[in-house]
């Protein structure tokens, strides 16, 4: 049996790799249209900072390293024209070279591409990069050491986004970011996001959010935002997005869903049963809610690449779906997601309930501990666990991956404080923020808790709530007062119940939620009707600064 593979990044060598571990009687080709297989694209915004500082580190392996341990025959700079589902070939061109190459089976990995889309004067301009693969990092290094550039523009605040914004400022490059959406990060929600915004800002970087690029003048030195503004830039990267690279597939009559993606079937079969499809430009199903997606991460390839292989060769292997796992590290600051997004229930029109904590990244008393701002999304009956994000400058990656393994796994928020990780002060807590945001979440699914959210505030306050902070009187002097609140320190309150009206519903509110929690309990077995402020004051500032009192 002969296997070729188009496409020798990730899920294409993977299958490659898996394939050969199988069986060593098959032939097995694959067709990469760069001039470099297994390379670590993910590694590459680190490349131009020079914080990994050898190019060899970026590139895995090499055609004749893959041909003497796996006896895989790769063909770098080799592109795949046309399929003849017939005839059962692919016709290639080989560095400059028309050929034609017999299939037994095929499978498609041709990733996905950078959207670059239609802007006045784009074409013209010279100083715009785009970053995919190696050559593209190639061409960014070196205009930046021939040209120093003193401005840089980043359009796209996406995890790549970032990362280049992140390491072009590194090497001393003022640097603008300008995203369409309204905030950055989408794959976060607004108040999370804004962490990573106030990271972005702390280190000099201008952000313009729900700006478009509209024009490029002077050869890409000018750029026009939507918004009017007009920015100067030296050095340009365009990150908007990436869409699948699934032209061959399409033009071969294979069958193409969601933004072009190609529609595969649990085993990774397309409608030829011949023909599979891996990675970045396959149609997946979002494990959480079974709805097509499309998923470019790393992870995800690499598994379907090697399930493929097992499918091939007879195994009964099926594609469980992803559910997109993903984190970035900006400067001091790392934010990370898993599942579904606010946005996106309420987009589904799913019923969900939303809870935030704020834990130490280990235990408190020991040196190097760090605030981890945790969101967990769940069912508001059964506790199914749709998502979670977290931002912190340390142990984020930790707690997001448990969660991530969790929702996997089909565990509920109330098994969350039944989970036992490794506990000694300098590598965590005796209740670990897992834990915690667990019992938090366990707390409003059994009534022992009813929260409210910073976006809801407003209107409650409007429909006659009473907002009650039960923080320090010199919490409220150095960090501002919310608008309206009545002050009352949570050590204080027992003793000045007198002073809240019994007829009115209470909002408390504290700097986290843990304290307000605390007052919404005290209050509730008082017999007051309660409902504490999720996050509390450190969300509702985070969001509106120009509403906080100083």
């Amino acid at each position: 049996m002969h296997v070729v593979i188009i496409g020798g990044v990730a899920g294409g060598m993977s299958a490659a790799t898996r394939l050969r571990r199988l069986s060593e009687e098959i032939e097995i080709t694959v067709l990469e249209k760069g001039p470099y297989v297994s390379f670590a694209n993910c590694g590459l915004p680190y490349y131009v900072s020079g914080e990994i500082s050898e190019r060899s580190a970026l590139i895995l392996q090499s055609p004749e390293q893959l041909k003497k341990r796996f006896n895989i025959d790769v063909h770098t700079e080799t592109e795949a024209l046309e399929i003849d589902r017939q005839a059962k070939n692919v016709r290639i061109n080989a560095k400059g070279k028309e050929a034609v190459i017999n299939y037994d089976r095929l499978i498609l990995s041709p990733g996905a591409q950078p959207v670059v889309p239609e802007i006045e004067g784009l074409a013209q301009a010279t100083n715009v990069h785009t970053l995919r693969n190696v050559p593209d990092v190639d061409k960014i290094v070196e205009a930046v050491k021939q040209e120093q550039p003193k401005q840089a523009v980043v359009i796209g605040a996406g995890f790549i986004g970032l990362e280049m914004a992140e390491n072009l400022k590194k090497l001393g490059i003022d640097v603008t970011i300008v995203e369409a959406a309204p905030q950055i990060l989408p794959p976060l929600d607004e108040e999370m996001a804004a962490f990573v915004e106030k990271e972005l800002k702390r280190n000099e970087i201008t952000v313009y959010t729900g700006a478009a690029a509209t024009a490029f003048k002077d050869a890409g030195k000018t750029i026009e935002l939507s918004t009017g503004e007009i920015i100067k830039s030296d050095f340009t990267i365009l990150s908007i997005g990436v869409k699948p690279s699934s032209e061959l597939a399409q033009n071969a009559g294979l069958e193409i869903g969601l933004r072009g993606g190609i529609l595969v079937d649990e085993s990774y079969r397309t409608n030829d049963p011949d023909i599979y499809a891996v990675g970045d430009a396959i149609v997946v199903k979002q494990q959480i809610t079974g709805e097509d997606a499309l998923i470019s991460l790393a992870s995800p390839a690499n598994r379907q690449g090697r399930q493929v292989a097992d499918v091939i060769m007879g195994g009964a292997r099926k594609n469980q779906g992803s559910i997109g796992t993903a984190i970035v590290r900006v400067f001091e600051l790392t934010a990370a997601s898993t599942g579904l997004s606010e946005r996106q229930l309420r987009n589904d029109k799913l019923d969900y309930k939303v809870v935030h904590t704020t834990s130490k990244s280990h235990a408190g008393y020991f040196p190097g501990s760090h605030p981890i701002v945790m969101k967990l999304l769940f069912h508001p009956v059964s506790g199914k666990i749709f998502g979670a994000q977290a931002v912190g400058a340390d142990g984020v990656d930790k707690r997001i991956d448990i969660i991530a393994t969790a929702i996997k796994a089909g565990l509920t928020v109330t098994d969350l404080p039944e989970l036992e990780f490794t506990y000694a002060p300098p590598f965590g807590s005796a209740k670990d923020p897992v834990n915690m945001i667990g019992y938090a979440a366990a707390n409003i699914l059994e009534g022992f808790s009813e929260s409210i959210q910073y976006y809801e505030l407003n209107a409650a306050i409007e429909n006659g709530a009473l907002l009650l902070d039960v923080r320090n009187p010199d919490e409220l002097k150095n960090n501002g007062a919310l608008p309206q609140a009545k002050n009352i320190p949570l050590d204080e309150l027992r003793a000045r119940l007198d002073e809240i009206p019994n007829q009115q519903e209470i909002i408390v509110s504290c700097q986290s939620g843990q304290r307000s929690y605390l007052a919404e309990r005290i209050l509730k077995n008082n017999g007051f009707t309660v409902k504490n402020l999720d996050g509390a004051f450190q969300l509702y500032s985070m969001i509106y600064p120009q509403e906080v009192i100083k």
